[in-house]
């Protein structure tokens, strides 16, 4: 049997017809321009109008950090709660106070605390391990009398952990190890909540050290713990202040550009305190590095320039634990991965993962992405940038600004376009552009976020670190570099099982001595490599 058609409701069939004639009208009428336009691009006078505020060829110039006000937009990582009216004056020029009065701070708008408090409270609901450390040894206070000066990335998480220091009794100031990694926000709530914090998103290279300088150089206050990421909070003590030395118990450090600086400081017989290489432990090397890393670069990438990889030829210098969490993203999205590498070890890592491993040149030419991962310098020369392709997206996820060579760019015959925040367009006299991002400085942390939980264990470990060389008898640890103990990296994993409701097998006494063990580990030697 069949239905009759179905019948439009009173009145709506006629103004629906109507609604098709007017579709259909605009739609002829719209083609009818267009196919009798010149075969020609078509242009739309508004864009044309925005495009034509960049610099052009015949208005060149080497162009500063401060290339426009974009350079130093406030937008944190996560998201933006700047007031535009306030861009236009620089932090250190502002007499700002928080509720208690106290102006022992220099962030960018103190009025942003409030957010930024919001932002430290989902940080601290992935960040359990932490939590739970903290709540442990609140009562002891094992860091009372402690004077921690730090210089890190200030963000949400960073906050979760300058705030268990301070519960566990440490007096805290701060400063950032990144120009653009720092979030707003989370820098007003800290300063809110009496930490003197001296940083903002987007300061530049003077910005950076009077921070440092501001944090180390107090009357009535001198460090005697120093927490770094990168080195240039210890470069500036051995520079200016070599005095803090005499009272610090200790160095906690966890790049691998800080890590090699003190390596370097206690070869040539410099290094007069003791130091803990966290970049090194396990905890932090295989997680932060690796699924950090991960996840983070294809946010970075995506944030920045929307870029689908699927077919893409990426290129990614170095393949340690930094290299292999890149490398697996993006393998996993369909792009085409080559590896260059030094180490014959990682190389052949490389090929047993199924990269090419080739030298930067011979690829250059034809790869659509450039990734540093080395921890080296001049990773990436102007000569390799001049042979690249058009649009090719230049980035680095080592911690030092040093394996692009962006010094080189800065040169009156290349003309630099701002396109967003932390992307630059390097224009070459024949209009060939490259994509560079975030001036050649760390991706993840300056144009994206990074997963809180992977955090947690670095910043655990860190916490850790701080605990054992304040807490240390005189005479543990002499004027070298160590290795957290393993006991603790182990502990640092145990905290953060119970997340995934994780059970542990024991060892029963009779497994526990045929292995050599003791029940309670540590259950590996300091020499096994995970």
């Amino acid at each position: 049997m069949s239905m009759p058609d179905a019948m439009p409701l009173p009145g709506v069939g006629e103004e629906l017809k109507q609604a098709k004639e007017i579709e259909d009208a605009e739609k002829y009428s719209f083609m009818a321009t267009v196919t009798k336009a010149p075969k020609k691009q078509i242009q739309f006078a508004d864009d044309m109008q925005e495009f034509t505020k960049f610099p052009t060829k015949t208005g060149r110039r080497s162009l500063s950090r401060s290339i426009s006000q974009s350079s130093t937009d406030s937008y944190s990582s996560a998201a933006s709660y700047t007031d535009s009216s306030d861009d236009e004056v620089s932090p250190r020029e502002k007499q700002q106070t928080n509720s208690k009065g106290s102006s022992n701070f220099c962030v960018k708008n103190i009025k942003q605390a409030e957010f930024g408090r919001r932002e430290i409270e989902i940080a601290e609901q992935d960040m359990s391990a932490l939590i739970s450390l903290r709540k442990r040894a609140q009562g002891e206070k094992p860091l009372a009398g402690a004077k921690i000066v730090g210089c890190t990335h200030i963000t949400a998480q960073t906050a979760v952990l300058i705030e268990t220091l301070c519960a566990l009794g440490a007096q805290c100031r701060w400063s950032a190890c990144n120009i653009y990694s720092t979030q707003n926000e989370v820098a007003a709530a800290l300063a809110e909540a009496g930490v003197a914090v001296f940083a903002w998103k987007g300061e530049s290279e003077d910005d950076f050290w009077w921070c440092i300088d501001r944090c180390v150089n107090m009357d009535g206050w001198q460090a005697n713990m120093i927490l770094d990421d990168g080195g240039d909070l210890t470069h500036w003590v051995y520079k200016k202040y070599p005095n803090v030395f005499k009272k610090t118990r200790g160095i906690v450090e966890e790049s691998v550009t800080g890590v090699h600086r003190l390596y370097q400081l206690s070869k040539a017989g410099k290094l007069c305190v003791p130091a803990m290489n966290v970049n090194d432990s396990v905890t932090k090397q295989k997680f932060d590095n690796l699924y950090c890393c991960r996840e983070s670069i294809l946010d970075g990438l995506k944030r920045t320039t929307d870029v689908m990889f699927g077919g893409k030829q990426v290129v990614v210098c170095g393949y340690g634990e930094v290299g292999k969490g890149c490398c697996a993203a993006l393998k996993a999205l369909g792009a085409i991965v080559y590896i260059t590498e030094i180490d014959p070890i990682c190389a052949l890592q490389a090929c047993m993962d199924g990269f090419r491993v080739v030298k930067l040149n011979e690829v250059i030419r034809q790869v659509d992405v450039v990734i540093t991962c080395t921890g080296n310098k001049n990773v990436v020369t102007r000569e390799h940038l001049d042979r690249m392709k058009n649009s090719c997206i230049v980035c680095n996820m080592g911690h030092s600004n040093t394996e692009i060579d962006v010094t080189s760019l800065r040169t009156p015959e290349l003309t630099w376009e701002r396109v967003r925040s932390q992307v630059d367009h390097v224009i070459w006299p024949d209009g060939k552009r490259v994509v560079l991002l975030a001036e050649g400085r760390l991706l993840n942390l300056s144009c994206s976020t990074v997963p809180t939980f992977v955090l947690s264990i670095t910043a655990t470990t860190q916490a850790l670190a701080l605990i054992e060389l304040y807490n240390a008898p005189e005479g543990r640890y002499k004027q070298d570099v160590y290795l957290l103990p393993k006991k603790m990296d182990e502990y640092v994993a145990s905290l953060h099982l119970p997340s995934f409701d994780a059970h542990l097998t024991e060892l029963t006494d009779d497994q526990a001595k045929y292995l050599g063990l003791n029940k309670n580990g540590p259950f590996k030697p300091n020499y096994y490599r995970y």
